[in-house]
């Protein structure tokens, strides 16, 4: 899924800003912010993972909400000096257009008529 794969790029981005500048020495920060973009891919799998429309609503749901967190926490790692205002703007974005691709697709799966593959009958 291309939420997936972009969400995972998203998580690599964040773990190399923190490999090479000084945000890997604020733990607590850097475990947040690592967490909730790891999240978003989580919950993508997760979810997809249930086979079943309810829960995969449920767990993008959770996982644009992760989105919604890393951005937040990119203001502070900018705001603690540990990125430039460019990379700031660049992340930010990123993570603003998977949100917005993730709402995109719980949209189409809210309208959709299939239930998942757990509800079909052998």
């Amino acid at each position: 899924m291309d939420i997936w794969k972009l969400s995972r790029t998203r998580c690599d981005d964040i773990q190399k800003v923190a490999n090479r500048t000084e945000l890997r020495k604020d733990y607590k920060l850097y475990s947040q912010i690592d967490g909730s973009s790891g999240s978003v891919m989580d919950n993508i799998a997760e979810g997809f993972e249930r086979n079943g429309n309810k829960e995969f609503i449920q767990f993008l749901s959770i996982s644009k909400a992760s989105c919604g967190e890393t951005r937040s926490q990119l203001y502070r790692v900018f705001d603690r000096g540990f990125i430039t205002m460019e990379e700031f703007i660049e992340l930010k974005e990123q993570t603003l257009v998977l949100s917005k691709m993730i709402g995109g697709f719980l949209n189409y799966l809210k309208k959709s008529d299939f239930k998942g593959s757990k509800y079909i009958a052998e």
